[in-house]
C-alpha cells in the first residue's frame, strides 16, 4: 500500500474499489464504471492495480487513481480499508490476498470477482490438508468467469455453482464521440465521391511519416484527401507550418476552412474526432510509430466503421491491436512505404468495408459483458441501500 505520500480523503457517497492485474482490464473496469455513474450521479471510484503494471496510465474516468495495491499484511489491509470503506469491490483477474477476501467478507463489503484466467484461479495450500479454496472463493457475493472452463475448474474446487455465472472475457467497449448530422451530411455532399483516409491523433514527430505516405499514395490516388488530426489543439499551429513546408495544400478546419478540390490534407483538432472517423473509412491511430509507445484506444474508430491501420507503439492498448488482427480489422505498419502502401490497397471500398465490419464485432463483444456487470453492480449498491450495509455516510 502506498505510504509515502498522504491519502486524499474518503468521499462522501457511494464508492467503488476497482482492481485491475493488467492494463487492458484496468481501462475496461473504468469504462464500466464511467458507464455506471451516469446512471448513478454521486457514485465514486477508487481505483488500484498490481505493482507489476507500474508504470501505467489510470483513465481519467476513475476519480482516484490511488495506485498499486501492496497490501498483504492484515494490519496494512485493515488500514485500507479503514480508511476507504467501500461500498463494493470489483476484483479482475488473479493474485487474490486470502486475509483480502475475509476481511471484506467480515465487514460486509459486496465483492465481485470478474475475468480470471485458469492460472489465476488460486492454488491449494497443501495437499495433506483440507482444501480450504472453496471457503475463500465463497466470499464472494458473486463470480463472473469468462467461459465454461474455468466455471467447471470453479466448481471442482467446490464452489457452488449457482455463485457462478459464465459472462464472457471482461472488454473495454467504445462509447464513440458524437457529431452533428448537419455537419456529416454537409462533408458527405461536398466530397462526394472523393477518397478520404484518416490519421487520427497524430503527434508532431509523426508528421513526416504521414505526409511522404500520402505523397506515395497520391501517385495513384490523385484526388486522395488526408484528414490530419492532432492529438493536441497546441500542436495543430506546428503541423500546419511542417506540412506547409513539405509543399502540400492544406484546408485549416479550426479557421472554419472546408477541403476544397486543389486542397490535399485537411488538418484538424481533436475536439471533431468523432465526425472524421464517421467519414472516412480508413483511420491510421496514431501516437504509435515509436517503439515502446503507449498508443491510442481503437474502438472508437471500430466502432464507427473505420478500418484500422497503426504503428508497433501501443504498449498499454496491445490485447485490443491483437484482437482486431487476428479478426482481419487491424493492420500493423513499420514505416512510412508501408503506411503509404496500405493506403493504396485499402483505398478499395470492400477491402476498408470487410475490416470495418470485423472491427464492429469485436468492439460489440465487450458490450454485453459490460451491461451485465453495470447491472450486478446496481443490484449490489441498491441492496446495500435496502439492508444498510457498511458505514453511514454523511
Amino acid at each position: 500500500m502506498q505510504t509515502n505520500a498522504p491519502q486524499p480523503g474518503r468521499p462522501n457517497g457511494e464508492l467503488i474499489w476497482i482492481h485491475a492485474t493488467n492494463t487492458e482490464r484496468l481501462f475496461a473496469l473504468c469504462d464500466v464504471t464511467r458507464r455506471l455513474k451516469t446512471m448513478r450521479p454521486d457514485l465514486r471510484v477508487l481505483c488500484t492495480w498490481e505493482a507489476a503494471m507500474e508504470p501505467t496510465i489510470c483513465p481519467t474516468d476513475c476519480d482516484i487513481p490511488f495506485g498499486p495495491f501492496t497490501a498483504e499484511t492484515k494490519i496494512e489491509i485493515r488500514q485500507f480499508l479503514d480508511h476507504w470503506t467501500p461500498d463494493v469491490c470489483l476484483w479482475s483477474g488473479g493474485n487474490l490476498r486470502r486475509a483480502l477476501i475475509r476481511k471484506l467478507r467480515d465487514r460486509g463489503v459486496m465483492t465481485l470477482w470478474v475475468d480470471m484466467a485458469e492460472e489465476d484461479l488460486p492454488d491449494r495450500r497443501a495437499r495433506w490438508l483440507p482444501d480450504q479454496r472453496h471457503h475463500m472463493l465463497g466470499g464472494f457475493s458473486a463470480i463472473l468467469a469468462p467461459n465454461q472452463t474455468v466455471a467447471d475448474r470453479l466448481i471442482k474446487v467446490g464452489v457452488s455453482a449457482p455463485h457462478i455465472s459464465v459472462s464472457g472475457p471482461l472488454r473495454l467497449s467504445a462509447t464513440p464521440p458524437d457529431c452533428a448530422d448537419s455537419d456529416l451530411d454537409a462533408l458527405h455532399e461536398s466530397l462526394g465521391s472523393r477518397p478520404i483516409w484518416l490519421a487520427a491523433r497524430i503527434e508532431l514527430g509523426e508528421i513526416e511519416t504521414i505526409i511522404t505516405a500520402h505523397r506515395q499514395a497520391l501517385r495513384l490516388l490523385h484526388r486522395l484527401l488526408l484528414i490530419v488530426v492532432m492529438d493536441t489543439p497546441q500542436d495543430v499551429i506546428q503541423a500546419k507550418e511542417r506540412i506547409q513546408s513539405l509543399g502540400l495544400s492544406i484546408a485549416d478546419w479550426e479557421l472554419g476552412e472546408e477541403p476544397e478540390e486543389h486542397n490535399q490534407i485537411l488538418l484538424c483538432g481533436p475536439e471533431d474526432l468523432g465526425l472524421w472517423y464517421r467519414l472516412s473509412p480508413l483511420t491510421f491511430i496514431g501516437g504509435s510509430l515509436e517503439n515502446g509507445a503507449a498508443g491510442h484506444d481503437p474502438l472508437d474508430a471500430a466502432a464507427l466503421g473505420s478500418a484500422i491501420l497503426h504503428g508497433r507503439g501501443i504498449q498499454h492498448f496491445h490485447g485490443m491491436y491483437a484482437r482486431l488482427q487476428n479478426a482481419g480489422a487491424a493492420q500493423a505498419i513499420t514505416s512510412a512505404h508501408d503506411l503509404g502502401e496500405a493506403v493504396i490497397n485499402l483505398s478499395a471500398p470492400d477491402q476498408a468495408a470487410d475490416m470495418a465490419l470485423a472491427g464492429w464485432e469485436i468492439v460489440t463483444e465487450g458490450a454485453q459483458v459490460a451491461d451485465e456487470l453495470i447491472d450486478r453492480l446496481q443490484t449490489l449498491l441498491d441492496d446495500r441501500d435496502t439492508r444498510n450495509i457498511g458505514y453511514a455516510r454523511t
